[in-house]
């Protein structure tokens, strides 16, 4: 592990900046718009921009790589960043803010496509998945401290753009400068989308259900903190609380992963999450419960997401593991892209509670389906199942199937269970 790390440090210093100045421009869009008293809906649009820029990115990123190199494609996607970071508040207008973060999710999601394949290449089959696990512990850690800057500035100038945009120029040079060798390019063939969906339906369904649950998360989280009129300082703790609890009880859920049925589990996850939104709703006078609230739903939205991906590679067979992720990625990102727009309707209807109703909604419906599901075809015994591999849905592709590739290599002890009766 310490050579992967000598090797990797640069890239990995280089992300958590990236994290920091995405986590940061993504709060403070959701600050700024309410000072502009740009509508909830019109925030909704522009924080679901994000998601459908990303989804493209992840499509069209992997033809850029190849057609004009790593180092061209990375340089150039973060300079874009860099420039909309700073036109933000010179354009103060519903539109210019939604063109501007449908680039900058383009532009992050083929950034991190490029800069997550250094890291497999540095990556060896004997340290990948503790590799995985600290490339997750990086992003998280960025998108905390990310939070606490939004304190530094006042938010209705420009210092705070100037510092997101300062953040992911300065990332360039640590990756760039990095003395790491090119690495060669090549993506898995895609499943079939209709394929993932019979393998394991609980794992296509619940991928979209947490991609809505993660954009809530990700700029609506923010949206929120401003409709019920918290302090920057609150709004600032609030957000990170999410990804605090995301961080934390990754390993919980995943030692727990490889010992019980992942549906019950799944569905045990989304009912404390459910109940944390509960919470909210009920006490959203409280800041000290709107923390728990963020908690609860952050501690167990987080780790369902690489238990998702767990349970659905129970049901494939090892060479189909890496085509899955395209997929997987696929139906987070669409849930991702709808969720903002339905939180801005439902909190156009029931007003700043409606955040909370709806991630009660989304998690009560996996509940309730990953239980449904518990009746369809039995369990599989804990030493049939695969290995659980901490990913963050902030990740594009590449790191998911990485991840696959990695959970395939350890199922290769173990028979791989049957996959008809979906």
């Amino acid at each position: 592990m310490a050579g992967f790390f000598l090797n990797a440090w640069a890239l990995l210093l280089g992300m958590l900046f990236l994290m920091i100045g995405n986590g940061l421009q993504a709060s403070l869009l959701g600050v700024r718009g309410g000072i502009e008293q740009f509508s909830t809906f019109h925030m909704s649009l522009v924080m679901s921009a994000y998601f459908v820029g990303f989804l493209g990115g992840s499509r069209l990123a992997p033809a850029m790589i190849r057609r004009v190199g790593h180092v061209r494609v990375f340089a150039a996607l973060a300079s874009f960043i860099s420039a909309v970071l700073i036109l933000y508040p010179a354009l103060p207008s519903p539109l210019a803010w939604i063109v501007g973060r449908a680039i900058i999710g383009f532009c992050f999601s083929g950034v991190y496509v490029t800069a997550e394949s250094w890291l497999n290449n540095a990556a060896t089959n004997e340290n990948r998945g503790k590799a995985l696990s600290l490339y997750m512990i990086v992003q998280m850690t960025g998108l905390v401290i990310s939070q606490g800057m939004l304190t530094l500035a006042d938010p209705r100038g420009f210092v705070l753009f100037i510092i997101s945009s300062v953040l992911v120029s300065v990332s360039f040079a640590p990756i760039l400068l990095s003395i790491s060798p090119t690495p060669p390019f090549e993506a898995a063939k895609p499943m079939r989308l209709s394929q993932l969906v019979r393998s394991s339906p609980l794992g296509a369904v619940g991928m979209v259900l947490l991609g809505g649950v993660f954009s809530a998360q990700f700029g609506m989280a923010a949206v929120y903190g401003a409709a019920q009129r918290m302090s920057i300082e609150q709004i600032s703790l609030f957000v990170a609380t999410f990804y605090v609890g995301a961080l934390v009880f990754q390993y919980p859920l995943g030692w727990l992963s490889d010992r019980t049925d992942r549906r019950t589990l799944i569905a045990g996850g989304a009912v404390v999450a459910a109940c944390g939104a509960l919470v909210g709703i009920f006490l959203s006078n409280v800041f000290v419960a709107q923390l728990l609230a963020a908690l609860l739903i952050g501690s167990m939205s987080g780790p369902l997401y690489s238990l998702l991906i767990a349970h659905i590679n129970d049901f494939l067979d090892r060479d189909d593991m890496a085509a899955a992720s395209g997929g997987m990625v696929f139906l987070n990102g669409l849930g991702a892209a709808l969720g903002p727009i339905c939180i801005g309707w439902v909190m156009g209807v029931l007003g700043a509670v409606g955040f909370f109703f709806f991630i009660t909604a989304l998690m009560v419906g996996l509940a309730g389906y990953a239980l449904y599901r518990t009746t369809r075809r039995p369990a599989l015994a804990p030493e049939d199942s695969g290995s659980y591999t901490p990913v963050s849905q902030a990740s594009s592709p590449i790191v998911v199937e990485v991840a696959q590739e990695y959970a395939g290599e350890a199922s290769e002890e173990t028979p791989s269970p049957e996959t008809s009766g979906a």
